[in-house]
């Protein structure tokens, strides 16, 4: 009779992972693996990354998955290498060949085809793709021969720079908003080139202020001690590290813990990340007609894992005060 297996003890951690995924990982297997490695009570990602593609995922974790949606919403770099010349079904090297064209293309040919698609445009999602339809993702329908009718999403391709290329391969480096779907700028580029394209290859090189330099494989963190996985963390902060910072006294900080608006002489702001006495982080809020309101907090608990500063308790909250709802 086999043993069983020792239960596994999970913990408190609470940060940002940066994590350089591997090629044919799905972002969810790559989630459950650092999870795994981390012993973590709680985490999620920032956002999908197709398994055909590498690079930056951004991991959260405890305290930090309450700012998930920054890093999802945070404009994306990619570096694309594009296959002229060959259209298939998926956009990408997945999918099977619809047709092959010659190509005949030089490096001002393809920097004129780039232009062409920076600033704000209108984008067909594909049917190879998550988006959800009736709670299916479209992928399955095109599986399943079916074509559903989409609208086209307003995006915004900030730049497009030429890395290396020649002939009918060519690296682009793309700068974009969320909501880009890569494999149809690719395909776009290949029809405005006349030859057609697909995606031979994608890696996110960023996300917000985050960069795939500082990202590790978890092949590497496998090697890693618990003291040093935990040393590689960022702060739940490092999400909303360019927004605005506030800083509050003892007393302040305890109240808007609660929940508690607070009159401050602060400047209207639509986001502001929000710190006690000390630089505990207290969570982030928006200040409207000179009030501050929270928006994301941490609980007792999580802020005091990131500080050893105590807070004032929290106050018993008057009916006439404004709280948050």
């Amino acid at each position: 009779m086999n043993a069983p297996r020792p239960r596994v003890v999970r913990r408190a951690v609470h940060g940002v992972l940066l994590l350089d995924k591997a090629l044919g990982v799905s972002s969810n297997a790559a989630l459950q693996q650092a999870k795994r490695l981390y012993r973590a009570e709680k985490a999620g990602h920032t956002g999908t990354l197709d398994p055909l593609a590498t690079g930056l995922l951004p991991l959260c974790f405890g305290a930090a998955t309450k700012f998930a949606q920054v890093s999802l919403d945070a404009d994306k770099r990619y570096l694309a290498t594009l296959q002229l010349g060959v259209t298939t079904t998926t956009g990408d090297g997945e999918g099977e060949v619809v047709q092959t064209r010659d190509v005949n293309v030089t490096r001002a040919d393809v920097e004129a085809a780039c232009a062409r698609f920076v600033g704000v445009i209108r984008q067909l999602p594909p049917m190879h793709s998550a988006l959800k339809h009736e709670g299916k993702p479209l992928y399955d329908y095109a599986r399943a021969g079916v074509e559903i009718e989409r609208e086209p999403r307003a995006i915004t391709i900030h730049a497009i720079g030429i890395v290396e290329g020649e002939g009918d391969r060519w690296v682009l480096d793309v700068w974009c908003s969320k909501g880009t779907y890569v494999r149809t700028l690719a395909e776009d580029i290949g029809e405005a080139l006349g030859c057609g394209a697909h995606l031979a290859g994608l890696r996110r090189t960023g996300s917000g202020r985050l960069d795939v330099g500082a990202a590790l494989p978890i092949e590497r963190l496998e090697a890693f001690s618990a003291g040093e996985l935990d040393a590689l963390l960022l702060p739940a902060d490092a999400l909303v590290a360019d927004w605005p910072k506030v800083v509050l006294t003892n007393e302040d900080a305890g109240r808007f813990l609660a929940g508690v608006r607070r009159r401050l002489a602060l400047a209207d702001a639509p986001r502001v990340r929000v710190y006690g006495p000390g630089g505990a982080f207290l969570g982030t809020g928006h200040v409207a007609a000179g009030e501050l309101i929270a928006t994301r907090l941490l609980s007792p608990a999580e802020v005091a894992a990131a500080s050893a500063v105590p807070l004032a308790p929290a106050p018993r909250i008057e009916e006439s005060e404004s709280l948050l709802s």
